[in-house]
């Protein structure tokens, strides 16, 4: 990948500093009791690699996790961690770079951003095998990261260009066209929970940074909350329960619907540093009698 950038609202914005994170990070799973206060066990590094490994995601029956990992030093594959074995198998084998896995929701694929040849960054589709790569969407780019909504439509992070700013854009795949609900958001992108909506972290110059959602169905906006630790915070998931979770250094803060402010709700520092990423697990029928998994992408204390 080149470093080709842009620069926005006095940020240096580029696709290699978007998908990558600031130092060396590994991903640690858990299991987790509780809501407002998190038991969280400890923490098992599954990704077991001194190069790149992030953009965690579980499958949808909970037994095992994709992730994006550089392992040969050429360029980033997909990887899979199977619970039930503690084995990591290479999913995705190819000349071209892929993060931000994601099982689509006929459980049959799984969507990632690919970042091509020639660099250019769209969004993809494997078989969960990893084979038959085809392009979801062709004019759109580049595309950051995504969400799935259903099953014809998307939420995308697009990069903003000529200094424009990042927006949010809703996507029909049936179509391939797009359209743009908002601007200057962060990389978390989520389907909440019962509610079909999409949270996102939006940031306004100057001023605190805000967790908003979208309603495709109504069109609307509205502002659920401010982030925990004014514009250093954007890594976001929602718990099965309705409940927000975002990290702070290496602390997980939880937000209650329809309650102000932030709580504690678990401080992972004695075994990680700063948290950068958040994928939740899948809980009830899915894992009958099992705990419920969290996982982190977090900065090792040491190796």
């Amino acid at each position: 990948m080149t470093r080709a950038s842009v620069v926005a609202a006095g940020l240096v914005l580029s696709s290699a500093l978007l998908q990558q994170p600031a130092a060396d990070t590994d991903i640690y799973v858990a299991g987790y009791v509780g809501t407002d206060r998190l038991n969280v066990a400890p923490l098992v590094n599954v990704s077991r690699n001194d190069g790149y490994d992030n953009q965690p995601s579980f499958l949808p029956d909970g037994t095992a996790l994709l992730f994006s990992s550089m392992r040969d030093g050429t360029q980033r594959d997909i990887y899979r961690y199977d619970f039930a074995t503690g084995q990591v198998t290479q999913v995705t084998s190819t000349s071209e770079s892929e993060y931000s896995p994601l099982v689509t929701p006929d459980g049959r694929s799984f969507s990632v951003i690919r970042v091509e040849a020639d660099n250019t960054q769209r969004l993809w589709r494997f078989d969960l095998e990893g084979t038959r790569p085809r392009l979801v969407l062709e004019n759109v780019k580049p595309v950051g990261y995504h969400a799935c909504i259903e099953a014809t439509h998307l939420a995308l992070f697009v990069l903003g260009a000529n200094g424009q700013p990042n927006t949010l854009q809703i996507a029909d795949t049936r179509t391939g066209t797009t359209e743009v609900v908002d601007s200057r958001i962060g990389r978390s992108l989520h389907v909440r929970p019962g509610a079909g909506t999409v949270s996102y972290i939006s940031k306004p110059q100057g001023a605190h940074w805000l967790v908003k959602e979208f309603d495709p169905k109504t069109r609307e906006t509205r502002t659920l909350t401010e982030t925990p630790d004014s514009n250093q915070t954007e890594d976001a998931a929602w718990l099965p329960n309705g409940m927000l979770v975002m990290s702070s250094g290496s602390k997980l803060m939880v937000w209650v619907p329809g309650q102000n402010g932030w709580r504690v709700a678990a401080d992972l520092s004695a075994s990680v540093g700063r948290v950068t990423r958040l994928a939740i697990g899948p809980s009830g029928p899915a894992l009958p009698g099992a705990m419920p998994r969290i996982a982190v992408v977090a900065e090792p204390r040491a190796r």
